[in-house]
């Protein structure tokens, strides 16, 4: 077994508009943990969240390889943990998701690679709520992802067009819990219908490069509506990203990042985007990248 392991798992994108907690795409953006062998516990932060996010034992990372050791009946040795991040935390970009999977892989790793990717999606599924993160996370690309019971099935979808891939992160975070209280218990027919004929849409859309209806493919009716109390900004930046070239646009996951795709003009879009924010009062920040493919890779073992 190794004593060291480098650990690198992309950000995400989830909904991505209308598939809500059930479609997510892996970008081109990266946390990386070395995990190493040591006499005492240990966790040493890096990048975005430095100041804020927890040096314990309850650090996300820590807890992913708890988790992996558990589910095997081991004992966990002293670890030290360096993570460098660059995926913004409470920003819609999967920044726990990436923690917790850096933690599964690696533990994994350590044990001798004993359980197998699926069965690390089961427990990261279950550690994080949902799988439209965690997902594309683990594998990549971008990932249909459904729950059987406790069980997650997904498939990735084959993307007919190499798309880029325009962030605004505006400067302030929308917490996860917080964007799920405010949406309704219970939706109308015909907003069901809305979301399950765009969620469709949007599939086939990437899967043939009919990017001409990622504008409607990526419009919403179950949860982008209610966001808006928390980021009224939210529809004029999309409306700015259209404006400015984009062929689609939609909140990231639970925010408060919003998601641009386009095969061409990124600078422009990314400026439209920016412009349109600044113009609202939000200052933020604008990252152009790609779809990552990969998923969470071990880059490094000794």
């Amino acid at each position: 077994m190794p004593r060291r392991v480098t650990v690198r798992v992309p950000a995400t994108s989830a909904n991505l508009g209308p598939g809500f907690d059930s479609i997510g795409i892996a970008l081109e953006l990266y946390n990386t943990v070395e995990i190493e062998a040591a006499d005492e516990f240990g966790v040493r932060l890096a990048g975005e969240g430095e100041d804020v996010l927890s040096q314990g034992q309850d650090n996300l990372v820590y807890q992913g390889v708890l988790a992996v050791y558990e589910k095997l009946q081991k004992r966990v040795p002293p670890l030290v943990l360096a993570c460098e991040n660059w995926v913004p935390l409470a920003r819609g970009l999967g920044s726990s998701s990436a923690a917790l999977v850096a933690g599964l892989v690696a533990g994994n790793e350590f044990l001798g690679h004993v359980l197998s990717s699926e069965a690390l999606l089961q427990i990261a599924t279950k550690m994080e709520g949902h799988p439209d993160n965690v997902t594309p996370a683990l594998f990549g690309g971008l990932q249909v992802a459904v729950m059987n019971g406790e069980t997650v099935s997904h498939l990735r979808v084959p993307l007919a067009a190499d798309l880029g891939i325009i962030v605004f992160s505006p400067d302030f975070p929308m917490l996860t819990s917080e964007a799920r209280d405010i949406l309704p218990r219970n939706v109308s027919r015909a907003d069901a219908i809305y979301n399950i004929s765009r969620a469709s849409l949007l599939i086939a859309a990437m899967a043939t490069g009919s990017l001409g209806h990622l504008k409607a493919a990526t419009e919403d009716a179950l949860h982008q509506p209610y966001r808006l109390k928390l980021f009224p900004a939210m529809e004029d930046i999309i409306r700015a990203a259209l404006d400015a070239g984009a062929a689609g646009a939609a909140l990231s996951g639970a925010g408060s990042s919003i998601l641009a795709f386009s095969l061409g003009g990124e600078e422009r879009v990314a400026e439209g985007m920016a412009e349109a924010g600044a113009k609202a009062g939000v200052e933020g920040k604008t990252i152009i990248t790609r779809v990552c493919y990969s998923g969470a890779q071990i880059t490094d073992r000794d």
